[in-house]
């Protein structure tokens, strides 16, 4: 007479026989055989790590290498970053030389705006190829529309200077 299975959620797994009522034996209680792994013996030891399991290396046509990591192995340090923009730089460079333009009585300041335009565009580039420069491009678009804005400004004070100036009456002057 054989006894049931236990209640509760447990399961044998050597019970697999629910309809005749006998329990089934695992078909081998050995391991299955693996293939042997060549340990390198020119791995470097360290003193300091007592009983640590050194990296198997496997034999083939790709065996890993003393001192670097086996084929397969993510490599070391940070992935590479992604191709900088150049026309994101190339409006950084126009705009800054827009705003150092402001120096020439306000009116250089106007290359600003092509900074600006080009940082535009640039944005639409990395949007759409995943590239990097966003900041450069950021900026390039920031200070090429500032250096616009007091070109503008610039402008119309030498104008409303201009008109005044022309508009004084130079018979108020002594002559001698």
């Amino acid at each position: 007479m054989t006894n049931p299975p236990p209640s509760g959620g447990w399961h044998d797994p050597a019970w697999s026989g629910q309809q005749s009522g006998e329990p089934t034996l695992p078909v081998s209680s050995q391991p299955a055989p693996t293939e042997p792994i060549a340990v390198n013996p020119y791995a470097p030891t360290d003193p300091y790590a007592a009983g640590a399991p050194q990296i198997p290396t496997q034999p083939g046509p790709y065996a890993a290498t003393p001192g670097y990591p086996p084929p397969g192995y993510p490599g070391y340090g940070y992935p590479p970053a992604p191709k900088q923009n150049g026309l994101a730089i190339a409006a950084m460079v126009v705009s800054i030389i827009g705003a150092l333009g402001l120096c020439g009585y306000g009116l250089g300041g106007y290359i600003g705006a092509i900074g600006a335009i080009l940082g535009h565009v640039s944005r639409k580039q990395i949007r759409e190829r995943g590239e990097g420069g966003e900041g450069f491009a950021t900026a390039g678009i920031i200070v090429g529309w500032v250096a616009t804005a007091l070109a503008v400004l610039a402008t119309i004070v030498i104008v409303i200077f201009i008109v005044w100036a022309a508009n004084q009456d130079s018979s108020s002057y002594e002559s001698y």
